[in-house]
């Protein structure tokens, strides 16, 4: 018995034509249904705000001490001492964050006749700290003994752990009306609500707090009141929810 050879011979190129014909075959289906699937899905995208009112329990003060003189290196000198002193006294009080915040040398002049003239010298050392409010008073009248010659300005804070607490509440109260507002949509739309498929922080800050300009005087009673109030903490969530 013979074999006709030129029947039974493959041709490469059909195969590989039928291969691919095979494989487009079954690859489409399993990427129309995908395809389609991810143009069904729809968002709604809300944010929502969070305020809490913190009480005030401490107080950032800012002070220094600034003297005239006819040379620089005498004013800079009891510039030196006077500010030492206050900052001895700060520190026997136990305040809290007690840094220099300036150190400044300048000439002063006067003018005659369009003329300018060298009259001295003016050296100004500022520092600042915080402490709880209710002793704040007190001590700044202290200061101003001890060489203090200017308080530039108080600002009312609340502590860390109130301020962290907050921030905390904030977030929570934000996420709950974010929540709030896609019901209410969602439900006036007659709409399914879905799964959170994105959740954007977007802040919880607090805002920095305004000086409040307070005047020395030496002559002022001891204990000059000083009462603090509230502060601001906002925070701030978007969330995206499939329906």
């Amino acid at each position: 018995m013979s074999f006709n050879q030129s029947s039974c011979s493959i041709n490469p190129w059909s195969l590989i034509t039928a291969l691919s014909l095979s494989l487009g075959l079954v690859s489409i289906p399993l990427i129309a249904p995908v395809f389609a699937q991810e143009q069904r899905v729809r968002t709604l995208t809300v944010s929502g705000e969070g305020v809490v009112m913190i009480p005030t329990t401490q107080t950032q003060v800012q002070l220094g001490v600034e003297v005239l003189g006819k040379t620089a290196e005498e004013v800079q000198a009891e510039a030196a001492r006077r500010t030492n002193a206050v900052i001895e006294l700060l520190r026997s009080r136990n305040v809290e964050k007690l840094e220099t915040t300036g150190i400044r040398l300048n000439p002063t002049y006067s003018y005659t006749n369009d003329q300018q003239r060298l009259t001295g010298y003016s050296a100004t050392n500022t520092v600042s700290f915080k402490l709880k409010t209710e002793k704040v008073g007190s001590l700044l009248d202290e200061a101003v003994k001890a060489g203090a010659t200017r308080i530039d300005g108080i600002s009312f804070v609340a502590s860390d752990a109130e301020i962290s607490a907050a921030q905390q509440q904030a977030l929570k109260l934000a996420t709950q009306e974010a929540e709030r507002q896609a019901n209410a949509v969602l439900g006036a739309l007659n709409l399914t609500r879905r799964e959170i498929i994105g959740i954007q922080v977007n802040n919880a800050s607090v805002p920095v707090p305004m000086p409040v300009m307070y005047k020395a005087d030496v002559a002022a009673a001891p204990a000059t009141p000083v009462v603090g109030g509230e502060q601001q903490v906002r925070a701030s969530v978007t969330l995206q929810i499939s329906y």
